[in-house]
């Protein structure tokens, strides 16, 4: 099974689990640190790892990763849900904690589809400044509602990534999706993961 990473200790005060998907360039070791400002006794939080790893300049010094590419992108897809099926299995994550899936960037997009696919049983969903599959329908989601589960899209309002034509686009797809009961939370900011609004997130 590829690598990941945890912060944090899994334990009896646990409160939160959080599973959370990096984007385009980043390692989960490094993007894990985004979340350590989280109350530690009761956030339990796990990175998985993007398989295809690269040189991000011509140094050769930094390493960052990338979930799909256009290459072999069904059977790609297919190999990640299941590195994603193995790594839930393998956590045993408790009936008791509030879980959280939040994809960041283009871990938005392997964070949907993985709930669609998987099923499981969250509290939140957060899409973080990345775009839904164009191939996901309502029904992938029907779950998510019946079981009154929070989907929240995180977008900052300086977004180089997103025009105000994508963003009309993908607030339409959500609204489809999630028949129109997502949340959409704005801030005063670019293309990053905000200490602030994740802690907010928990409220």
């Amino acid at each position: 099974m590829n690598t990941y990473s945890t912060l944090n200790t899994l334990n009896k005060n646990t409160k939160n689990v959080w599973i959370v998907f990096h984007g385009i360039g980043f390692l989960s070791r490094y993007f894990i640190k985004n979340f350590n400002e989280l109350p530690k006794e009761e956030n339990y939080i796990i990175a998985p790892q993007a398989p295809s790893k690269y040189y991000l300049n011509r140094d050769y010094r930094h390493v960052g990763a990338s979930w799909l590419t256009k290459e072999n992108t069904v059977l790609e897809t297919k190999n990640v849900l299941n590195y994603m099926d193995n790594m839930f299995a393998v956590e045993n994550i408790p009936g008791d904690c509030q879980l959280i899936v939040l994809g960041f960037s283009q871990g938005v997009s392997i964070a949907a589809r993985w709930v669609a696919k998987s099923k499981i049983n969250l509290d939140q969903l957060i899409l973080y400044a990345g775009g839904i599959p164009e191939e996901l329908t309502p029904d992938d989601f029907k779950f998510l509602l019946a079981g009154n589960a929070k989907i929240k899209m995180v977008l900052g309002n300086k977004d180089e990534f997103i025009t105000e034509a994508r963003l009309i686009k993908e607030t339409k797809k959500m609204d489809s999706l999630f028949s129109g009961k997502a949340e959409l939370i704005k801030f005063d900011g670019g293309h990053e993961i905000r200490k602030d609004i994740l802690i907010s997130l928990m409220e």
